[in-house]
């Protein structure tokens, strides 16, 4: 089990961590990047898994600046709630706490991201602007094809649902192969949005397995 601790930043800001400890030897780092619901259960189990698979894994509070702690449902209220405060987080703060989290575990051996959602958006962001990170893994980031024409400066690939009615799984894999095109770009045929979340309603517990095993096959080679 992780436990919540404090980071300082670039700019002093000390955000909140939920950081776990790898079983066994360790593998290497994981920065785990929310979705827009912050670090809820979900993310928190995710970096526990993380641990148990043998990596030491770390997930900041990136709306910390805004609301210490924001959590929300996956209901209505708390998409709205999410939204706004993603839209208003600008992405370079977001970037720059990722980095720091990167760099506190850098001096224990490779690092590598993940993220889910809005966390994924930014896992590819920051494959492409942040040095350092030995590897990355995308899922189902709405912000990818907007920014397809980014260079990665590590190893990444990209995970999206055939059945996620947000984000067009062709038109993303079409454009970032234009400019990326040894970034595999995997499409979960009956898979939608968030496919990886615990929740009932997201959950595909397949198509979530094949993901995790391609992106544990990525960090072993990296």
């Amino acid at each position: 089990m992780g436990e919540y601790s404090k980071l300082k930043g670039a700019d002093g800001f000390e955000f909140g961590v939920y950081r776990a400890a790898p079983a066994g030897a360790r593998k290497g780092g994981v920065v785990v990047i929310q979705e827009i619901f912050g670090i809820d259960e979900h993310i928190r189990r995710d970096v526990d898994r993380w641990a148990s698979l043998g990596y030491e894994a770390i997930a900041p509070s990136l709306y910390d600046r805004r609301e210490p702690g924001f959590t929300a449902g996956h209901d209505a209220e708390g998409m709205t709630a999410g939204v706004t405060h993603a839209r208003a987080t600008p992405l370079e703060q977001a970037l720059s706490d990722i980095d720091a989290c990167r760099a506190a575990m850098a001096a224990a051996g490779k690092v590598f991201v993940v993220g889910y959602c809005y966390g994924g958006s930014l896992t590819w962001l920051a494959a492409c602007e942040v040095p350092g990170f030995a590897a990355g893994s995308s899922y189902y980031g709405s912000l990818v094809q907007a920014n397809a024409d980014k260079t990665p400066k590590c190893p990444v690939i990209i995970h999206l649902g055939r059945q996620d009615a947000m984000i067009p799984a062709d038109e993303v894999k079409a454009a970032v192969q234009a400019k990326n095109p040894n970034v595999p770009v995997y499409i979960y045929e009956d898979a939608g949005h968030g496919f990886n979340n615990e929740d009932p309603q997201r959950l595909n517990q397949a198509s979530a397995e094949l993901a995790r095993q391609r992106t544990l096959e990525l960090f072993a080679g990296a």
